[in-house]
């Protein structure tokens, strides 16, 4: 195996476009938490960083095909921490979502259960060996994605159980949706979307409520989208400058260095700044594409392909968001948002990236 995965088969291209993005992050996490009880998290970002390179290696280490192969494991021990996270999980904000670790370390298990819905999509859509799939096959996969998303709305979070939902119906579309079968399910969803509202709780209604007019609430659910608006607003063409931000230094832009960074961002450095990063994520996603097309088997095709639709479905929420068009979710920016969790799940599904890119090189 050693023999071709060499420094030269590695998608350098993805991971410099990667390690720019995280350089940019931590550089807009130090700017934005300076003073503040949060200045120390540009260097642990930096530590999630790093851990999360040695994690991509050896994710992409361990043939993929292998990894498949332990999808009922893995997805049998994903429910079970799952679970366990509402026995044992630590309560913050009024969730349930992490588990302590030694050392302080929060494990939010929902992070990582992208990657094993990720393969559990892939292995499942792979073994049908059909043109398209079947009603059947279709019940069996949603209800296979919608355990663990049910799970995590019940933590609650909504925000993350919805980031399953692009992997499911991207790798749906690529094995072949009859065009009967996508309308019968929009039908459905126009359908239960309506009686969806009763089952959100309080502060889900509030956040739909807030993002159809935040002007109901300036001062409570809608100051978070308001002073929001008003960063990107103030960087103009070319930002005010790193550290130099005020809506940002004066904190009326709430956890700038989290769900809030876009906003920071595009107020230190304004549009040129937001058309730059929104470049290298564009480049990213593509180089992610072009291993897709590469790939030595419809396997490979599926796990890079649900790995394009998860960051693109987490850049366009949170991006969304931040300027008003999009509900607040929680949903972190790939490889800028601080935290470790997000950190080293992006990382490992890179990962899974570089481990289809590795094993073209292999008759």
């Amino acid at each position: 195996m050693g023999s071709y995965r060499t420094l030269r088969d590695l998608d350098w291209a993805l991971l410099i476009l990667s390690l720019l993005i995280c350089g940019l992050g931590v550089l807009q996490i130090f700017s934005a938490t300076q003073g503040t009880k949060w200045q120390n998290a540009w260097w642990k970002q930096v530590v999630w960083v790093l851990a999360g390179l040695l994690l991509m290696w050896l994710i992409s280490s361990i043939d993929y095909h292998t990894l498949l192969g332990q999808v009922p494991v893995l997805y049998a021990g994903m429910v079970v921490l799952l679970l366990l996270t509402f026995v044992v999980g630590s309560k913050i904000f009024g969730a349930r979502r992490w588990i302590a670790l030694p050392g302080g370390v929060l494990l939010q298990v929902s992070e990582f259960a992208k990657i094993v819905i990720v393969l559990m999509v892939a292995r499942f859509l792979t073994e049908l060996k059909t043109e398209a799939i079947h009603w059947r096959d279709l019940l069996k996969l949603v209800g296979l994605v919608g355990l663990p998303m049910l799970l995590v709305m019940k933590q609650p979070d909504l925000g993350t159980s919805l980031t399953y939902l692009p992997i499911l119906a991207t790798g749906i579309f690529l094995a072949g949706l009859r065009w009967q079968y996508a309308l019968s399910i929009g039908v459905l969803a126009m359908l239960l979307i309506p009686s969806s509202w009763f089952l959100l709780k309080d502060y889900q209604k509030s956040r739909i409520e807030t993002f159809l007019d935040p002007s109901r609430d300036p001062k409570g659910e809608g100051y978070q989208i308001i002073q929001s608006k008003i960063a990107i607003g103030n960087g103009g063409m070319w930002g005010r400058g790193v550290t130099k931000g005020t809506q940002t230094k004066l904190q009326f832009l709430p956890v700038p260095h989290t769900d809030f960074i876009f906003s920071a961002f595009a107020e230190e450095h304004g549009f040129v700044g937001v058309v730059v990063v929104l470049g290298l994520y564009f480049l990213l996603l593509m180089q992610i594409v072009q291993n897709a097309q590469t790939s030595p088997d419809r396997a490979g095709m599926y796990i890079c392909m649900g790995v394009c639709s998860l960051l693109l479905f987490h850049l366009l929420v949170n991006v969304g968001m931040v300027v008003g068009k999009m509900p607040v979710t929680g949903i972190p920016l790939p490889f800028m948002s601080s935290g470790g969790s997000g950190m080293l799940s992006v990382f490992m599904m890179l990962g899974l990236v570089h481990n289809v890119r590795l094993r073209r090189f292999v008759n």
